[in-house]
């Protein structure tokens, strides 16, 4: 089992339901992921990946792209 598959394994549904819905906000970094469920950008990356349909997926990737290249720190 990989490392990420670990850390989201320790999660239960309510919590992973809610790393979702703070990726999916604006106002929310990856670093305030970081510190509150232990799980990198990358991590965060894998999950959304795993749980939202694609085209959900390349939508919230790209307005993270987005804001990302206007803002010193979006997510």
């Amino acid at each position: 089992m990989g490392l990420v598959k670990a850390a989201i394994a320790g999660l239960d549904d309510a919590e992973i339901s809610e790393i979702i819905e703070m990726a999916l906000s604006d106002h929310v970094s990856f670093s305030q992921i970081f510190t509150l469920y232990g799980l990198r950008e990358k991590d965060v990356k894998k999950l959304m990946r795993s749980r939202l349909k694609t085209g959900s997926y390349k939508v919230w990737r790209t307005r993270v792209r987005q804001f990302s290249d206007r803002r010193a720190e979006y997510k």
